[in-house]
């Protein structure tokens, strides 16, 4: 914990007189010694720490690894060197006894208006890979980049303002000028440096998002009513959220007045109102905004953002989202509920996704209700976890369901979309949410090999699965206190239509709960307790809101896809030109002519058309007499190749 006498040197308050009960950070229960604002609602699961889970060997482990790899690899002066260069500090580089560095491609240039964004995104992603591996490699590089920031802040000396653009990006945007977000950009920073505070403990980076937050104080807390409603209507990304998790570490009023500054009413108040107006909207310009507001209800209590947060996390599940759990086409919220009229190769943004799923974080610390940890779990496995390429670390930008598309990936240094962005902190940080516990017990809500060291109730708990490979997961108790009674509420998903089976040291355990709920297992536990949780899992079709006719094969939790190929794909497909930084916008895919995406189901029921791959665990074929059989795979595998998703049914 930081001494209070560097934190009031800092520009830190402290209005509270004793330790609180619970207090508020990202999310409820997390940073307890940072933190000095208590909560203001009724919870109902708390979060653990991400340092308190460790990941074991899995698919998910390999992804964080990978990603892990490729940050570390980016080179510190190049990711620096738009700020220098915007604080005049590289100028000259013919009298340079040092080799300039090369600038970073596609939205980093040195001529893109967002340049700058990347940078938050790394030092988040580092943050949570030092918190999910203790690895200090990481807290080393982004104790570097920070010490970099804080150079440039310096000596840019303009009251606390930094970033890769000048000042005036700002203004032309208060003033209603074109030009493109800004305030994006700066909450991309303020949230790594918060980010990185909070997860290495590094000092400088808290006082360098404090001279910032004191700058935009002085820019914004002037503006008239309807100065700040034009400056609103370009994306600030989740500038709201940032302010609000500042203010939730230093409890200075100024900081959650930065964050009221942000609030959007043209979007938000209809929400407030439950009132569709989605429609065409810019949904990655609108899901932050979200974040924001369940933090602005977390730290006060007002009921108008928990209104908010939840009309919209409903709406958008209900009318909005892909199979896969994405949602979007061409960037932009589609007509309410039409999902089969808009299945094309733009579709599923993939920070729509990374922010839905903090939305659902907080939505389930609020309610504990399985139909968020469900969501969650279909966004991660079919959207999250393939958006990364397992041959070279690369992501997408869309997540494209047109039948015969496929997957378009980044390059290493000549992309820095806001994907690659995202990717490197929903990549990095697969420990998060798998876990939750209330004062009683724990909550294990994903089927993730890991082992949460819950020091507080001295229970350290450890997962072995193949899931979803096998349908069987197996809990340990590698430690535990003396007559320790801590529950366990097994998730029972909501698609596990065929029952469950669980053993404590090989007993059985008698279930009278149904899917879609808890089971909770009260037992006097000791170390080397054994439970065994089986959902057994079965196929079977999800058809479009809109078209029973249009459908997806989904097996358990997992979205399948059909094996298309790579017919008529070339270099440098499947990855991104860099000569093109918005090539993925209005990408031509090149579909050959005839490509199968129709399904024969007999009497409507697919396990009767699909049988499993002998030795090939998650993978179907097609049978009957007629016609190239057709494998089926998970989705997240279906990489370097055209597939499809969405069928359509004779």
């Amino acid at each position: 914990m930081m001494d209070k006498k560097v934190l009031k040197r800092l520009g830190v308050c402290f209005f509270l007189l004793g330790a609180p009960l619970y207090t508020v950070a990202q999310y409820v229960g997390q940073h307890a010694d940072q933190i000095s604002v208590t909560t203001k609602i009724p919870v109902k699961a708390y979060s653990f720490d991400l340092q308190d889970v460790r990941l074991l060997n899995s698919r998910f482990k390999e992804n964080m690894d990978r990603e892990g790899r490729w940050m570390l690899s980016l080179p510190n002066e190049r990711l620096l060197h738009s700020f220098r260069v915007n604080a005049g500090m590289l100028t000259d580089k013919k009298s340079s006894k040092t080799k300039m560095p090369e600038p970073l491609g596609g939205w980093e240039s040195l001529d893109m208006e967002l340049r700058g964004h990347s940078i938050g995104h790394l030092l988040s992603g580092l943050s949570f890979q030092y918190a999910s591996t203790g690895e200090e490699v990481f807290r080393r590089k982004a104790d570097s980049l920070v010490s970099g920031l804080a150079e440039v802040q310096q000596v840019l000396n303009e009251d606390g303002y930094l970033s890769a653009f000048p000042q005036n990006y700002i203004d032309r945007n208060i003033k209603g000028k074109s030009v493109w977000a800004p305030w994006y950009t700066l909450h991309k920073i303020v949230a790594g440096l918060i980010d990185d505070y909070w997860y290495t403990g590094n000092r400088q980076a808290l006082d360098v998002v404090l001279k910032m937050a004191s700058w935009s104080y002085q820019k914004v807390n002037g503006l008239t009513p309807e100065q700040l409603a034009l400056m609103l209507r370009n994306e600030f990304g989740g500038m709201n959220e940032a302010w609000y998790n500042l203010y939730s570490i230093t409890g200075n009023p100024e900081h959650k007045k930065l964050g009221d500054l942000f609030y959007h009413k043209a979007v938000l108040d209809p929400l407030a109102l439950q009132q569709d107006r989605l429609h065409k909207m810019h949904a990655n310009t609108v899901i932050p905004k979200i974040n924001g507001e369940a933090r602005a209800y977390e730290l006060t209590g007002r009921e108008k953002e928990r209104a908010i947060t939840t009309y919209f996390w409903d709406n958008v599940l209900s009318k909005q989202t892909y199979v896969i759990g994405s949602n979007s086409d061409k960037e932009h919220f589609i007509e309410p509920g039409k999902i089969s009229a808009y299945i094309t190769g733009y579709t599923g943004e993939t920070c729509n996704t990374y922010n839905m799923l903090k939305v659902t974080r907080h939505l389930f610390t609020w309610n504990a209700q399985v139909k968020y940890a469900d969501y969650y779990e279909r966004a991660l496995y079919n959207h999250i976890l393939g958006q990364q390429d397992p041959e070279t670390g690369m992501v997408c930008y869309f997540t494209p369901l047109k039948a015969g598309a496929f997957r378009l990936y980044s390059t290493r240094d000549s992309s820095f979309w806001c994907c690659v962005g995202s990717g490197f902190e929903s990549q990095s940080k697969y420990g998060e949410a798998i876990y939750y516990h209330d004062d009683q017990g724990v909550f294990v809500n994903l089927f993730i090999p890991s082992i949460l060291d819950w020091k507080e109730k001295g229970l350290k708990l450890r997962q072995e699965t193949n899931y979803p490979e096998d349908a069987t997961t197996r809990l340990f108790i590698d430690k535990t206190s003396a007559n320790s009674k801590v529950k366990l509420y097994i998730r029972y998903p909501s698609w596990a239509k065929r029952g469950a089976l669980i053993r404590i040291n090989g007993k059985n355990i008698k279930i009278t709960q149904q899917a879609g709920s808890y089971i909770t297992l009260a037992h006097p536990w000791k170390e080397g307790d054994e439970v065994e949780i089986t959902f057994p899992m079965s196929l079977r079709l999800e058809a479009t809101p809109d078209n029973p006719k249009v459908a997806a094969v989904m097996y358990g939790p997992l979205v399948l896809a059909g094996e298309m190929g790579t017919a008529g794909m070339q270099k440098p497909q499947p990855y991104h030109d860099p000569k093109d930084p918005y090539q993925y916008y209005d990408y031509d895919y090149a579909i050959p002519e005839g490509l199968v995406h129709e399904l024969d189901v007999p009497g409507g029921k697919i396990s009767a058309l699909l049988q499993p791959v002998k030795g090939v665990p998650l993978s179907f074929e097609t049978s009957g007499k007629t016609g190239k059989a057709i494998r089926l795979i998970p989705y997240y595998n279906a990489h370097r190749q055209r597939y499809v998703v969405y069928w359509d049914l004779k």
